[in-house]
């Protein structure tokens, strides 16, 4: 008994220690560091979110009810490709997240987090393009993401280049691949939990079943995990964005007040209202910005290896359709999510003497009091399906760097590791694995960012060559792929 409390205060000691880590290095390193990335990158490329974003939607949303071409062997649609992009960024951050941003924030939280969706939309724009232009062909299968860019973008560096690309697959696997879904597999089962009537169901059952699904479709390959998220991932997102629409109908008297509330508390703070703790304007921004960037994921380097696969006749055509995924996101979902708690004041919603609603049950707060008990489970049937997809889309984020390190060979080893992964998570938190993820996460991002800028100024040229050739009514490029 004393060598398990003793085990239970040191895992409890590390996990926080490690959790200090990575908060210096998110709140000091990265926010920063993404955010500077972000208006770099939109004054080198001009603006393409403001330029381009009538093309943007155009490319994405222009031809979906039209028979698609044929595309390349081993490679998605540009819609499979973004599709498969949003179902790793929509997930419980945009849920959980979002309520945690507002009420340590306050609403001017939610401002910032629209303004660094803004310029992370250019940063996600390049890590698509870059993404396209390095691509490799394995064993019949195009694959390409930061690894593939990096080793060769920087291959004049030598071995620093080799360096940040193996340091960046190492992290990505270990923070999405396999600590990241026991995350969101334990979301998914708490979720169920949640859910009324079904609370007594067995966590180990939950995994096992989501773990089947999975393996399902991790086993199809590209082309299953492609058409599972062309289907799946729009009908989620809009079934979420409906549920909240219905929220603005029902509060249409509220809506404008809440806005102006937003707008306010972004330049002057906010007082203590309910949950909402008051907060000066740094807070808030820097809530906001954290939110906005982790949430979308741009910067980061996971998106790219699902638009390094789509079969499109310039890099820039991809990099215009990530951006729609950022909207997508930010403005849309987690948005939909903002307006959820303030329109119904959830945040008032007092659980004990002080104490108020949080995170995740702070959103179901929301539309519980919208929809009463329908709410509730609505908002965590749309957690469970935001994990499962997120689950799907890290997978094959890390596939992509298992095949980088190892090839195909390594496929099985990786697959069976996720599996287990995923049983493990619904059983229960671990402090030291959700810690470790979150600091392997942001570690992620570092080598992405290096990169990024260093290669910012190809990305402007491929950005100026597509311009060129859409004024000649010729778009087309020269993929070079080895």
């Amino acid at each position: 008994m004393k060598l398990l409390f003793g085990f239970v205060l040191l895992e409890s000691g590390l996990a926080d220690t490690i959790n200090k880590i990575n908060d210096f290095i998110s709140s000091n390193i990265l926010m920063y560091g993404l955010l500077f990335a972000g208006l770099f990158l939109s004054i080198l490329l001009g603006f393409p979110q403001i330029t381009k974003i009538g093309k943007a939607f155009k490319l994405v949303f222009g031809g979906l009810f039209k028979k698609q071409g044929p595309k390349e062997k081993g490679s998605m649609s540009s819609f499979q490709a973004l599709a498969t992009a949003v179902a790793a960024q929509v997930g419980t951050g945009n849920v959980a997240g979002v309520a945690t941003a507002l009420t340590a924030g306050g609403p001017g939280a939610i401002f910032w987090m629209w303004v660094s969706a803004f310029f992370g939309m250019s940063t996600i724009f390049t890590e698509a393009v870059l993404a396209q232009k390095y691509r490799s062909k394995i064993d019949g299968d195009l694959v390409g993401g930061p690894a593939y860019y990096i080793s060769k973008g920087l291959a004049k560096t030598g071995a620093f280049g080799k360096f940040l690309a193996g340091f960046f697959s190492i992290a990505i696997i270990l923070a999405l691949g396999f600590m990241g879904n026991a995350v969101q597999s334990n979301s998914i089962a708490s979720g169920i939990k949640g859910i009324k009537g079904l609370g007594g169901i067995n966590p180990a059952i939950v995994g096992v079943i989501v773990a089947i699904l999975a393996a399902l479709i991790f086993m199809g390959g590209i082309s299953r995990i492609a058409k599972f998220a062309e289907l799946v991932v729009p009908v989620m997102a809009v079934v979420y964005i409906l549920g909240s629409i219905v929220i603005l109908f029902m509060y249409a008297d509220k809506i404008v007040p809440t806005f102006s509330w937003i707008f306010k508390s972004a330049f002057n703070g906010t007082a203590v209202t309910g949950g909402i703790s008051g907060a000066v304007v740094k807070v808030a921004v820097q809530k906001g910005v954290a939110r906005g960037l982790f949430s979308n994921e741009a910067g980061m380097g996971s998106t790219p290896h699902a638009h390094a696969v789509a079969h499109v006749k310039h890099p820039a055509e991809q990099g215009l359709t990530a951006i729609i995924g950022v909207f997508i996101d930010t403005i849309l979902v987690c948005t939909a999510t903002a307006l959820a708690i303030l329109l119904t004041g959830a945040y008032n919603t007092e659980v004990s003497k002080g104490k108020f609603l949080e995170g995740a049950q702070l959103t179901q707060g929301g539309f519980k009091l919208a929809f009463g008990e329908g709410g509730a489970i609505f908002l965590a049937v749309c957690l469970s399906f935001f994990a499962f997809t997120t689950i799907i889309g890290w997978y094959y984020f890390g596939e992509a760097n298992i095949k980088y390190l190892f090839g195909k060979k390594g496929l099985l080893p990786y697959r069976i590791i996720v599996i287990i992964c995923i049983i493990a998570g619904s059983l229960g938190e671990v402090a030291i694995v959700w810690s470790l993820a979150d600091i392997f996460n942001s570690l992620m991002v570092l080598p992405n960012l290096i990169a990024i800028i260093w290669l910012s100024f190809e990305a402007r040229d491929i950005m100026k060559d597509y311009k060129t050739k859409l004024e000649e009514g010729n778009v087309t490029y020269d993929y070079m792929v080895k």
